[in-house]
């Protein structure tokens, strides 16, 4: 895997050399890289080519690897090693070709591992600035956008930002073009009351007239917390209207407002006051629906309502603008 300008490689140590002899103590490993373009001479596949670092021997017992290969497989530790390229190894349409060679502490291989490519395009640092805070609507990721550049045809590149949850892994929360991006982002697809993690990078994006185009990731920005905490009330319900109707001697107001459109919508408040007098609220528990008919009004008052919206998590909404409403 390639990332900026760093290879990691890793492999499993081989259990026999290519005379079928067992290896029961190892020598170093080679790590071969060899450069893939038009000019460059292709590399003899049995041939290690251009030796860029060496493993010292791996710690492990292989006395009854070839006895027990399936227990032996699973017991196998992975070998690593990171390989740095310089600037000067950087090329649009290149790409690095990468093998390890393990011998015995006699010199015998064990022969070639499978081969690898890598591009070498180059790629570009990660944004600065990034930062993460959470909003009514989301969680508003900004940053310092990269300069303007004139890339080679060959090339694209796009913003990747990762999201994960605490103790999971990372996911892709989006991609946006470098050269067509804001500099911020809003995420919606979140979970009230979590804590996320987000990181940035830089895509290079290679375009190839044969084969399939390939990527390469460049080095992340800082990662960035925020706990999604709902502190953010609804909005102030609208539209609220009162309306007087007697039937058969009972007298009673009609009040009717807009819904909500919240997700996270409990209900709502209504308040109700007389001239002069500090509003109360009518309702002891939540009203789920945008109406209410107060049947406990008196002939010759005039009576004044507002309502307020609550969220799962009890934030309470402004309330809405007044209406009111006689009773004869």
């Amino acid at each position: 895997m390639r990332k900026g300008n760093k290879v990691y490689l890793t492999w499993t140590p081989p259990t026999q050399t290519t005379d079928r002899q067992t290896i029961r103590h190892f020598g170093p490993t080679r790590i071969c890289r060899d450069l893939t373009s038009a000019t460059a001479p292709e590399v003899k596949k049995d041939e290690c080519g251009n030796v860029v670092g060496a493993v010292p021997p791996p710690q492990i017992l292989a006395g009854a690897a070839s006895h027990k290969p399936k227990a032996a497989s699973a017991t196998k530790p992975i070998e690593k090693y990171t390989d740095e390229i310089s600037k000067d190894e950087v090329d649009v349409l290149g790409a690095f070709t990468y093998a390890v060679e393990v011998a015995n502490d006699r010199g015998h291989s064990a022969g070639l591992s499978n081969r690898v490519q890598l591009p070498t395009a180059p790629t570009l640092p990660p944004p600065e600035g990034f930062a993460a805070q959470i909003r009514a609507d989301g969680i508003l990721l900004s940053w310092t956008p990269l300069p303007q550049r004139v890339a080679p045809q060959e090339l694209r590149y796009f913003y990747r930002i990762y999201r994960r949850e605490e103790n999971s892994k990372d996911k892709i929360a989006i991609e946006l073009p470098l050269d067509a991006a804001p500099n911020s982002f809003v995420d919606r697809n979140f979970e009230w009351e979590k804590k996320y993690f987000y990181r940035a990078t830089v895509v290079t994006l290679i375009h190839r007239e044969a084969g399939p185009e390939a990527q390469v990731e460049g080095d992340d920005s800082p990662e960035v917390s925020v706990f999604a905490h709902d502190i953010f009330p609804p909005a102030a319900p609208s539209g609220l209207q009162a309306v007087f109707t007697g039937e058969n001697q009972r007298r009673f107001i009609d009040l009717i407002w807009n819904p909500n459109t919240e997700n996270d919508l409990a209900g709502y408040n209504l308040f109700r006051h007389e001239n002069g007098a500090p509003a109360v609220k009518i309702n002891s528990d939540l009203l789920k629906l945008p109406a209410f008919r107060d049947l406990n009004v008196s002939p010759g008052k005039k009576y004044c309502y507002s309502v307020s919206a609550v969220d799962v998590r009890g934030n309470e909404s402004l309330r809405s603008e007044e209406a009111n409403e006689s009773v004869p």
